[in-house]
């Protein structure tokens, strides 16, 4: 993954998609955050590929930070 450190890109508009995906006669939900590739690029973004991530929902917002060992069980 290239680091973006020339531009410094804090806000993006992503998108939230549902790719479902058939196996043998079912069909299950695939749910992905799309975010920007300036701000995952970004120097300052806090995740790495692969990382595993934990989601908070509080309120309208869904929160999202690195998994730790707690937040994995």
């Amino acid at each position: 993954m290239l680091i973006n450190r020339e531009q410094n890109m804090r806000i993006g508009i992503g998108t939230f998609i549902n790719r479902r995906t058939k196996t043998g006669k079912k069909t299950y939900d695939r749910f992905f955050f799309y975010i920007p590739t300036e701000l995952a690029r970004d120097a300052t973004f806090p995740f790495n590929e692969n990382d595993k991530v934990h989601f908070e929902i509080q309120g309208q917002t869904v929160v999202v930070t690195k998994a730790t060992p707690e937040t994995t069980t």
